[in-house]
């Protein structure tokens, strides 16, 4: 038939046949389209649930994690694979929070128990002025949850997604 091509779809690469009798239309490869809202390997929840976090030290020589004092804060949003925290950072020295990387330990308390996870700070931030920056939040991925504590945030996690939509970009 006069005007039959076969082309191949811009988005996913799937080829089919389509009548284009000026041939108006080129064979090309998909191109990568990223569509908003898709860049997330878990979904995300947005909450208010009240935390404590240390900050961890790891001593290399014997394996053992010691603690700081203990900041109260907030999650304020959890996945299954990280966090957004906010706090008030009286007690860590801004040195210690902008360091990627750096090991803290979270107790957040879910309204089906509490978890506890060692975490690794991915972003920091300090809203406010220049000279009125007292809180801080910042982005954690989560390194280390024992498997009863993974039961309890995939359980929480579940009945959010029923009952909440996520969180966008």
């Amino acid at each position: 038939m006069v005007g039959l091509h076969e082309l191949l779809c811009n988005q996913c690469g799937l080829e089919f046949k389509a009548l284009d009798p000026f041939g108006t239309f080129e064979r090309t490869p998909a191109y990568d389209i990223e569509f908003p809202g898709n860049r997330r390997r878990a979904p995300r929840f947005s909450g208010h649930l009240p935390a404590t976090i240390h900050l961890a030290e790891k001593n290399l020589d014997t394996g053992k994690v010691s603690y700081s004092q203990p900041a109260r804060g907030h999650c304020e949003s959890i996945s299954k694979l990280g966090m957004t925290l906010t706090f008030m950072g009286t007690k860590f020295a801004e040195e210690e929070l902008t360091r990627i990387g750096r090991l803290l330990f979270v107790r957040v308390d879910l309204p089906n128990g509490p978890i506890a996870v060692v975490v690794s700070l991915v972003t920091c931030d300090r809203p406010g002025h220049e000279h009125h920056k007292r809180g801080w939040v910042v982005g954690v991925s989560i390194c280390d949850i024992s498997e009863n504590d993974t039961a309890t945030l995939s359980s929480y996690l579940e009945k959010r997604a029923e009952s909440e939509p996520l969180i966008g970009e």
